[in-house]
């Protein structure tokens, strides 16, 4: 089943679509091909101003966690062979707190949908029953419903591959940065349990799975990720220095 065939979600990537048509006439006098291209890094941009308190949330919730890593490693080594007390107490925890375990993930889960409408915006022939004009549009001669995998098995290595290679590596020079980042802030106590560790070690390459995805997606959703990866870096930077405790 085509999602985008569903009613509520057609007119929403129609909604969509005129955003994005609209703006790029706006600023196609300025920006000629690249218009299209400009109005997602634009659009991009505005979504992450208005995401700006869902990232306050997020870095709240990571100083709450670091704050409270040493009780629940208490909680983790007293109730070790009794996971459903673990998990009792932790909640109870996590509840006198006025915090929540899930809090860190909202960006991420606030992000999807977006990420979804741009994809299906560069991918389909027609968007609500009328023909996708931005099948069109291009960056330095490259379509932006192109995505790198299809570039890969036509063999088509020209500008085509130099326009992605140089968006991925910002991304992947941004993951890069994010996980020096996120292993420093996270650094466990020397006391720390070892699984703990592992874990955080683990998780800290979770940002590289974006640099994969960028080169499955469209290149329109490949500006997308570049833009956004590299916001919400600068982002939390800035926020922790600001929300971090002791700080007026």
């Amino acid at each position: 089943m085509d999602i985008y065939s569903f009613a509520p979600i057609a007119v929403v990537l129609d909604a969509a679509y005129s955003v994005v048509t609209g703006l790029q006439h706006l600023i196609s006098p300025v920006a000629g091909t690249a218009s299209a291209a400009l109005a997602i890094v634009l659009i991009t941009l505005v979504l992450r101003l208005l995401l700006i308190p869902v990232g306050r949330s997020q870095v709240r919730a990571e100083f709450t966690r670091r704050r409270l890593a040493p009780r629940l490693q208490a909680l983790q080594k007293k109730y070790k062979k009794n996971p459903e007390m673990l998990q009792k107490k932790t909640m109870e925890l996590y509840t006198s707190e006025k915090a929540s375990p899930l809090a860190g993930i909202l960006p991420t889960l606030a992000q999807a949908p977006v990420l979804s409408i741009v994809y299906g915006l560069f991918i389909l022939p027609t968007v609500n029953g009328h023909a996708n004009e931005l099948l069109t549009e291009q960056l330095f001669g490259v379509p932006l419903g192109t995505s790198l995998a299809h570039l890969l098995t036509t063999g088509a290595f020209g500008v085509d591959l130099l326009v992605f290679a140089g968006l991925l590596l910002v991304i992947a020079a941004v993951a890069f940065a994010q996980r020096r980042v996120a292993l420093a802030f996270n650094k466990p106590a020397d006391d720390a349990a070892p699984a703990m560790a592992r874990m955080n070690s683990v998780l800290s390459w979770l940002p590289f799975i974006t640099v994969l995805f960028a080169a499955l997606v469209p290149l329109a959703a490949t500006i997308y990720l570049t833009v956004t990866t590299t916001w919400t870096l600068v982002e939390r930077q800035v926020l922790r220095r600001r929300l971090a405790p002791g700080v007026d």
